[in-house]
Protein backbone atom coordinates (compact mmCIF):
# COMPACT_ATOMS: atom_id res chain seq x y z
CA UNK A 1 0.00 0.00 0.00
CA UNK A 2 1.47 3.55 -0.53
CA UNK A 3 2.15 5.98 1.83
CA UNK A 4 -0.29 8.39 0.44
CA UNK A 5 -2.97 5.65 0.94
CA UNK A 6 -2.28 4.77 4.47
CA UNK A 7 -2.03 8.66 4.95
CA UNK A 8 -5.73 9.24 3.44
CA UNK A 9 -7.06 5.66 5.79
CA UNK A 10 -5.34 7.17 8.66
CA UNK A 11 -7.23 10.99 8.04
CA UNK A 12 -10.14 8.91 7.43
CA UNK A 13 -9.95 7.44 10.92
CA UNK A 14 -8.83 10.49 12.85
CA UNK A 15 -11.91 12.24 11.13
CA UNK A 16 -13.79 9.49 12.59
CA UNK A 17 -12.58 9.63 15.75
CA UNK A 18 -13.70 13.05 15.96
CA UNK A 19 -17.36 12.06 14.98
CA UNK A 20 -17.46 10.80 18.69
CA UNK A 21 -15.94 13.95 20.33
CA UNK A 22 -18.67 15.78 22.40
CA UNK A 23 -20.03 18.91 20.61
CA UNK A 24 -17.75 21.68 22.12
CA UNK A 25 -15.06 19.65 23.25
CA UNK A 26 -11.48 19.47 21.29
CA UNK A 27 -10.29 16.83 19.20
CA UNK A 28 -7.69 15.30 20.55
CA UNK A 29 -5.41 14.44 17.70
CA UNK A 30 -1.76 13.77 19.66
CA UNK A 31 -4.57 11.34 21.46
CA UNK A 32 -5.21 9.26 18.66
CA UNK A 33 -1.93 8.96 17.54
CA UNK A 34 -0.96 7.47 21.22
CA UNK A 35 -3.35 4.43 20.21
CA UNK A 36 -2.66 4.86 16.24
CA UNK A 37 1.08 4.02 14.96
CA UNK A 38 1.89 5.79 12.28
CA UNK A 39 5.45 6.21 10.46
CA UNK A 40 5.96 10.38 10.40
CA UNK A 41 5.62 10.99 6.82
CA UNK A 42 2.09 9.29 7.37
CA UNK A 43 0.88 11.21 10.19
CA UNK A 44 2.03 13.98 8.67
CA UNK A 45 0.16 13.68 5.57
CA UNK A 46 -3.05 12.45 7.84
CA UNK A 47 -3.26 15.24 10.08
CA UNK A 48 -2.63 17.60 7.15
CA UNK A 49 -4.83 16.56 5.21
CA UNK A 50 -7.49 16.12 8.59
CA UNK A 51 -7.13 20.07 9.40
CA UNK A 52 -8.02 20.06 5.80
CA UNK A 53 -11.10 18.89 6.01
CA UNK A 54 -12.06 20.41 9.64
CA UNK A 55 -11.68 24.00 8.19
CA UNK A 56 -13.63 23.28 4.53
CA UNK A 57 -15.83 21.04 6.90
CA UNK A 58 -19.17 23.55 6.20
CA UNK A 59 -18.47 23.84 2.08
CA UNK A 60 -17.87 19.97 2.03
CA UNK A 61 -20.68 19.53 3.61
CA UNK A 62 -22.77 21.75 1.95
CA UNK A 63 -21.70 19.65 -1.87
CA UNK A 64 -22.50 16.36 -0.38
CA UNK A 65 -25.94 17.43 1.30
CA UNK A 66 -26.41 18.66 -2.27
CA UNK A 67 -25.79 15.10 -3.32
CA UNK A 68 -27.96 13.16 -1.13
CA UNK A 69 -30.98 11.90 -2.08
CA UNK A 70 -33.79 10.70 0.48
CA UNK A 71 -30.66 10.81 3.26
CA UNK A 72 -29.52 13.47 5.22
CA UNK A 73 -25.84 13.72 6.43
CA UNK A 74 -26.23 12.50 9.93
CA UNK A 75 -27.93 9.15 8.54
CA UNK A 76 -24.97 8.20 6.11
CA UNK A 77 -22.69 5.87 7.79
CA UNK A 78 -19.91 7.44 9.51
CA UNK A 79 -17.23 5.74 7.69
CA UNK A 80 -18.80 6.34 4.21
CA UNK A 81 -19.33 10.22 5.41
CA UNK A 82 -15.96 11.07 6.38
CA UNK A 83 -14.81 9.16 3.30
CA UNK A 84 -16.76 11.39 1.34
CA UNK A 85 -15.77 14.07 3.41
CA UNK A 86 -11.59 13.65 2.60
CA UNK A 87 -12.33 13.06 -1.47
CA UNK A 88 -14.48 16.23 -1.55
CA UNK A 89 -11.76 18.13 0.24
CA UNK A 90 -9.12 16.93 -2.15
CA UNK A 91 -11.20 16.84 -5.12
CA UNK A 92 -12.04 21.04 -4.55
CA UNK A 93 -9.85 22.10 -2.01
CA UNK A 94 -6.22 20.66 -3.33
CA UNK A 95 -4.61 20.73 -6.79
CA UNK A 96 -1.71 18.32 -6.08
CA UNK A 97 -4.11 15.12 -6.88
CA UNK A 98 -5.49 14.53 -10.01
CA UNK A 99 -9.57 13.92 -9.52
CA UNK A 100 -9.37 10.28 -10.72
CA UNK A 101 -6.76 9.25 -8.71
CA UNK A 102 -9.22 10.76 -5.58
CA UNK A 103 -11.78 9.06 -6.44
CA UNK A 104 -10.50 6.08 -7.24
CA UNK A 105 -8.71 5.91 -3.36
CA UNK A 106 -12.25 6.99 -2.27
CA UNK A 107 -14.07 3.92 -3.86
CA UNK A 108 -10.58 1.48 -2.43
CA UNK A 109 -10.71 2.81 0.75
CA UNK A 110 -14.64 2.35 1.09
CA UNK A 111 -14.15 -1.08 0.07
CA UNK A 112 -11.91 -1.83 2.74
CA UNK A 113 -13.83 -0.03 5.60
CA UNK A 114 -16.70 0.37 4.81
CA UNK A 115 -20.22 -2.09 4.05
CA UNK A 116 -20.38 -4.46 0.84
CA UNK A 117 -22.55 -1.56 -0.73
CA UNK A 118 -19.97 1.47 0.28
CA UNK A 119 -17.93 1.53 -3.07
CA UNK A 120 -20.87 1.80 -5.40
CA UNK A 121 -22.75 4.44 -3.16
CA UNK A 122 -18.92 6.49 -2.80
CA UNK A 123 -18.53 6.09 -6.44
CA UNK A 124 -22.02 7.44 -7.78
CA UNK A 125 -22.07 10.14 -5.23
CA UNK A 126 -18.42 11.44 -6.42
CA UNK A 127 -19.50 10.73 -9.90
CA UNK A 128 -21.96 13.51 -9.08
CA UNK A 129 -19.77 15.92 -7.97
CA UNK A 130 -17.16 15.50 -10.34
CA UNK A 131 -19.52 17.43 -13.04
CA UNK A 132 -18.41 20.52 -10.70
CA UNK A 133 -14.88 20.78 -11.07
CA UNK A 134 -13.14 23.67 -12.64
CA UNK A 135 -10.38 21.82 -13.64
CA UNK A 136 -9.90 18.48 -15.90
CA UNK A 137 -9.91 15.05 -14.30
CA UNK A 138 -6.50 14.21 -14.94
CA UNK A 139 -5.14 17.67 -13.88
CA UNK A 140 -2.60 18.16 -11.47
CA UNK A 141 -0.53 20.98 -10.14
CA UNK A 142 2.14 20.62 -7.68
CA UNK A 143 1.32 22.18 -4.35
CA UNK A 144 2.34 25.78 -3.62
CA UNK A 145 5.15 26.10 -1.62
CA UNK A 146 4.58 26.68 2.42
CA UNK A 147 5.84 29.78 4.30
CA UNK A 148 8.26 28.63 6.75
CA UNK A 149 8.18 29.32 10.48
CA UNK A 150 10.97 31.98 12.37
Amino acid sequence: MSKRREGRETAIQLLFSRDFTPPGAEHEVDGFFEIHSAGPKIRQHAVELYHGVVANLEAIDHRLVGCLENFSLERLAGVDRNILRLAIYEMFHRTDVPPVVVINEAIEISKRFGTPDSGRFVNGVLDRLKQDLTRDLRDVQPPQPRPQGP
